[in-house]
């Protein structure tokens, strides 16, 4: 009896240093795999790294079209599209790696693309036609030879997926517990960390679960890190840093009126950003990534912040009203703010020029001169969707 009182104190000790034991629910296979969750891959050619064609972008519209847009030609190179999409909708974003655009359709289907040529390396389908799984919100996370991303499929339940880059073919899966979950996992130190209502998880790279946090309230959006520690956010209005082991590090609680901030948090020079919504002021957030210490707050009445990125060592992006803005990063204050007549619906690029930035909006590609405050319609759309939901570009460099 004593002795089994040890073990049982050994164990409990274990968990508790680790958060919570998770429950084995990896698949590596798609014989365990239900119909509505098995992957299919087919590869129309060997992946290979290719040159990078520098004188495109790469627009994501959003009717669900992949093109590649020549900036000095001002035509389009080519254009890839998933064939049984059902939904004509952008939804996610595009990686690029060595010269390979992996693309995500809403439809279930991932694409590895030739950025000069708009060749299809393979095609992966989460799911089947019949029973549709949902990508939404997915950055494609490309590491060491896997791709990693979240899926919802209609018969409520979700799962995150590591590809296989070469092919296509899946190399494991895991279960998750929101049949609603539509976060970006985070690969970092040989661990792959994600969460899923109110757990958050750890796993190694080859499909191990490792550890799960379980939070007072669902989280919510992409985690990001500093090399050290992992951030990330609930629903409400709480950010926690926790170190590799899930323990927490620290948290930070920003005003109650405030809420949401989904992927509008970036990490950079130990130095972490977020951007809230709230109801008659919102608010962006410079916190010490160390030490959970706020460094400055900038205030936004009567709107909300709908996207942030950090460029030149300050924090650009708009609000809700087409507010463009940029904020010094050292303390937050406002460096240039503008009304725009175009409501960005993407994120925004720099080329390399200090005075323009690339967006999109409804009608097309934006070209913003920012010393002249000139809206350029650089390409425009030869038909309008109603229900924008979003869009994405990428400057292939």
């Amino acid at each position: 009896m004593k002795q089994k009182l040890i073990t049982f104190l050994i164990v409990c000790a274990v968990v508790n240093v680790f958060g919570q034991a998770p429950a084995a629910k990896t698949n590596y296979s798609n014989k365990t795999l239900a119909a509505e969750e098995m992957v299919t891959s087919k590869a129309m050619k060997t992946l290979k790294k290719v040159p990078l064609d520098e004188a495109s972008i790469l627009i994501y519209d959003y009717d669900g079209s992949l093109f590649s847009y020549d900036l000095e030609s001002e035509s389009i190179v080519w254009t890839v599209k998933a064939k049984d999409s059902y939904t004509e909708m952008c939804a996610n974003k595009v990686t690029l790696a060595d010269g390979v655009v992996y693309v995500p359709f809403i439809n279930g289907e991932i694409f590895a693309i030739d950025n000069q040529t708009g060749d299809v390396f393979w095609k992966s389908r989460l799911g089947n036609v019949a029973d549709q799984i949902v990508l939404k919100d997915q950055t494609p996370i490309i590491s060491n030879g896997k791709l990693y991303i979240t899926a919802q499929n209609q018969n409520q339940s979700s799962n995150l997926y590591a590809l296989d880059i070469k092919d296509g073919s899946l190399v494991w899966n895991y279960k998750l517990d929101s049949a609603d979950n539509d976060v970006t996992p985070l690969v970092f130190d040989n661990k792959v960390f994600i969460g899923s209502a109110s757990n958050f998880y750890c796993f190694d790279t080859n499909g191990k679960a490792l550890g799960q946090k379980t939070f007072p309230e669902a989280m919510s959006g992409k985690p990001v890190t500093d090399g050290e520690n992992i951030f990330v956010a609930n629903a409400k209005n709480t950010v926690y840093a926790l170190n590799s082991k899930l323990d927490i590090v620290w948290e930070f609680k920003f005003d109650e009126n405030q809420f949401n901030i989904k992927d509008r948090m970036i990490c950079s020079d130990k130095k972490l950003y977020f951007g809230a919504q709230g109801t008659n002021v919102t608010s962006l957030y410079s916190v010490d990534s160390k030490t959970g210490t706020q460094l400055w707050k900038t205030d936004f009445k009567d709107d909300n912040i709908e996207y942030i990125t950090k460029e030149n060592d300050n924090i650009w992006g708009y609000t809700r009203k087409a507010r463009l803005f940029e904020l010094d990063a050292t303390n937050g204050e406002i460096a240039y703010e503008l009304k725009l007549t175009t409501q960005p619906v993407s994120n925004i690029e720099f080329p390399n020029d200090d005075n323009l930035l690339y967006y999109y909006c409804d009608a097309g590609l934006i070209q913003f001169d920012l010393k002249e405050k000139d809206e350029n319609m650089y390409y425009m759309r030869t038909s309008l969707k109603e229900n924008i939901y979003s869009a994405y570009l990428k400057i292939i460099r």
